[in-house]
């Protein structure tokens, strides 16, 4: 493919694209939330009034799918654009068949579903967020972990997170604006973070949302943007989704950001994902976030989110919730691999645009020849390769220490044990 087709296919794309936007369409009506809290409370909980109409992205599909065949797939860079295309196209007719039970195969095309099983490892995203459940109601029910309170306006958040994106990416690059709309406390583009307008924040969310939306989310958009070459790495396409999420999420926990109700959060989201999909209408999701402990409005944005476009009769989910843990699960290993094999280049493809896992190495060879650059703006915690190689070694190590089988009167006596091997006495 020459240099000049694919200089042509890169710009075309963004506006063959630009008409695809999931997540507006996808969006609730205002007072939607009002009206069922207010019938939720009167004790005649009814089902939301939401009618959301089809999204004709017809001529859309068809004009990415001769750009699909015009794309050299032997290429690196073509294979990039051609696959970046494909899922656009897959999220059109996502759109094309909301409310329908199509909707939901085309969403578990684009995220996955929480109940699909990686061969080789066994597992599936049920069994972390199950996982990450059961380990943390013990440390809630207990009372020993305070509350967070959550009491900082979306005016006086804003005018705390600008200085920030100012010094990252410089005065005047990133501005924080406030949305009325958003199901989500925080969404980030390329330009932009939005917050929604009447939304309460914690101390908490300030690193969480900081380091999630804006030195991952924004940053890899920015990065993609500088690139000289391929600029449509700045898109954020929906075949990128786990992989953001991923890098997010890990940037939450690496930072210490994710406290244990944000985690429980991410957790229930995916039990509610497979909730909806084994029949579960939206009532029965938002009574499961209500006894996994969180407060009626938060019960609604979350059920919310999972039935954006889908049938709240059941039977049907936008899965995007269950990207986060696929992702988180999927950044993690491929940076444990990296390290292992001495490839520290990947952890900088990962942020040099919006990528997928599978870019970050078919991509190398354009990397390895300057045709494709490094990333611009990359957070501390991913700068400093000494630091994340020996964070992700332990963690690779750690993981093979079998919890299932120690107690905490188990680990004392083996503890008691080698401090009397050590003092040579008997242990009492």
């Amino acid at each position: 493919m020459s240099a000049a087709s694919l200089s042509e296919l890169d710009a075309a794309l963004p506006g063959l694209a630009r008409k695809i936007r999931v997540l507006p369409a996808l969006a609730w009506p205002d007072g939607v939330e009002e009206d069922f809290l207010q019938h939720w409370r009167n004790g005649k909980a009814q089902m939301p009034r939401v009618e959301l109409q089809p999204r004709d992205h017809s001529a859309d599909i068809q004009a990415l799918e001769a750009f699909i065949g015009c794309c050299d797939r032997g290429h690196p860079a073509g294979n990039y654009l051609a696959m970046t295309a494909q899922s656009y196209a897959t999220a059109g007719r996502m759109l094309g068949a909301i409310g329908t039970p199509d909707f939901t195969h085309f969403s578990a095309a684009l995220y996955r579903r929480p109940d699909f099983v990686y061969p080789r490892q066994e597992l599936n995203m049920l069994d972390a967020a199950r996982f990450f459940l059961d380990t943390t109601d013990a440390l809630l029910g207990g009372a020993r972990i305070p509350s967070t309170e959550s009491d900082i306006t979306a005016e006086d958040f804003a005018a705390w997170m600008q200085p920030e994106l100012d010094g990252f990416f410089g005065p005047g690059q990133i501005n924080v604006i406030l949305d009325p709309t958003l199901a989500s406390k925080a969404i980030a583009g390329a330009t932009r973070v939005r917050l929604r307008a009447s939304a309460l924040f914690s101390e908490l969310d300030k690193q969480q949302l900081l380091q999630h939306e804006a030195f991952v989310h924004v940053a890899t958009a920015q990065n993609g943007a500088l690139q000289p070459n391929l600029k449509s790495m700045s898109l954020g396409a929906p075949r990128t989704t786990q992989t953001q999420e991923g890098i997010a999420t890990l940037a939450e926990l690496f930072t210490g950001s994710m406290d244990i109700n944000r985690l429980r959060r991410l957790a229930l989201r995916v039990l509610a994902v497979q909730q909806a999909l084994d029949g579960a209408d939206f009532i029965q999701v938002f009574e499961g976030f209500l006894a996994g402990g969180q407060s009626p409005e938060e019960s609604f944005r979350s059920s919310q989110r999972i039935f954006r476009g889908a049938d709240l009769r059941g039977g049907s989910a936008f899965t995007k919730d269950a990207a986060y843990l696929t992702g988180l699960l999927g950044v993690h290993t491929l940076l444990r691999v990296a390290i292992r094999d001495n490839r520290p280049e990947l952890v900088g493809h990962l942020f040099a645009g919006r990528l997928s896992l599978g870019d970050t190495v078919r991509l190398a060879p354009l990397f390895e020849s300057g045709w494709l650059q490094g990333p611009v703006h990359v957070p501390a915690w991913a700068s400093d390769l000494r630091r994340l190689a020996a964070n992700l070694a332990f963690s690779a190590f750690i993981s093979r220490v079998k919890l299932d089988v120690l107690d905490l009167e188990k680990f004392l006596a083996f503890a008691d044990e080698h401090e009397a091997d050590a003092s040579g006495q008997a242990a009492p």
